[in-house]
C-alpha cells in the first residue's frame, strides 16, 4: 500500500522537531557541515546503512566537508510522508556522532 502524503500544515508543524531541516520543492532537505572530507564520507556511509535498514532512500550528496539530503516518497507521487520524517529523525540521531552541524 502506498504511503499517504502529509498535509503541508503537518509538515511545517513536524519540522519544528527537526532543527536545520526544511521543506522545499516538495521535499525535506538538510545540509550538514563536518570537519573534513573523510568525516563527511563516513557520515554518508552511515546514512546509506540506515536507508537500507528502513528501505527508504534519499538523494544524498557528498561535498568536501558537507552532506546534503533531499527526501520524498516516490510511491506517494513524490510527496512527503511519515517515512520521510522517520528517515530524517534517524539521520539526526546519528549526526552528532559524526560531529555534524
Amino acid at each position: 500500500m502506498p504511503a499517504e502524503p502529509l498535509p503541508h500544515e503537518e509538515i511545517e508543524d513536524r519540522l519544528r522537531e527537526l532543527p536545520g531541516w526544511a521543506f522545499a520543492d516538495d521535499r525535506l532537505t538538510r545540509t550538514y557541515r563536518l570537519a573534513g572530507h573523510f568525516a563527511a564520507a563516513a557520515m554518508v556511509v552511515h546514512i546509506a546503512r540506515v536507508q537500507e535498514e528502513l528501505n527508504h532512500h534519499s538523494d544524498l550528496t557528498l561535498g568536501y566537508d558537507s552532506v546534503s539530503l533531499s527526501v520524498h516518497t516516490h510511491d506517494a507521487g513524490g510527496a512527503v510522508t511519515e517515512r520521510d520524517f522517520a528517515l530524517a529523525a534517524h539521520v539526526e540521531a546519528l549526526a552528532d556522532a559524526h560531529g555534524a552541524s
